[in-house]
């Protein structure tokens, strides 16, 4: 990506904090949320000082929806979910990040939504490379099979 919002980017030190970093996509910046309860997911487009994606231009949100159905679609199929809640909500930390949830009809919170509702369990650093170990190469391919865009 070669956009100049991105080369002053900085990732929210809250997101820094609750998250392993796991890649970079095209766009975003793709992070695990360190809560074992759930597959959960968080994409960062790597553009600076922005909080809605309204935001971001055409080609930005173009590309955003296509990492953003990708990764889903993927994470669906690895871990066998029920349903896909994806939001964004940013009532807390103001950088633009959404929320890929692979929820369960019988997972602790159905079907509530997972915020607020128990203590997080933290991943183990085997299970955080694991899961990268797992999707990352995926993505990649998937990533570099796509057609290229004519920006």
């Amino acid at each position: 990506m070669s956009d100049e919002h991105a080369e002053n980017f900085q990732l929210h030190p809250q997101l820094a904090q609750d998250c392993f970093e796991l890649t970079d996509l095209p766009l975003c910046k793709l992070l695990l949320c360190n809560d074992s309860a759930y597959p959960w997911f968080i994409l960062v487009p790597r553009v600076d000082n922005v909080e809605d994606i309204y935001q971001l231009d055409w080609q930005q949100q173009q590309q955003f929806l296509n990492e953003s159905s990708m990764l889903s679609e993927l994470l669906m199929q690895e871990f066998s979910g029920q349903k896909m809640n994806v939001a964004a909500l940013g009532n807390v930390v103001s950088q633009l990040h959404v929320h890929h949830v692979v929820r369960f009809k019988n997972d602790a919170c159905w079907p509530k939504p997972i915020w607020g509702q128990q203590a997080s369990t933290p991943y183990s650093s085997e299970q955080v490379q694991a899961i990268k170990a797992a999707l990352v190469p995926k993505l990649n391919a998937i990533i570099s099979a796509a057609p290229k865009s004519t920006q």
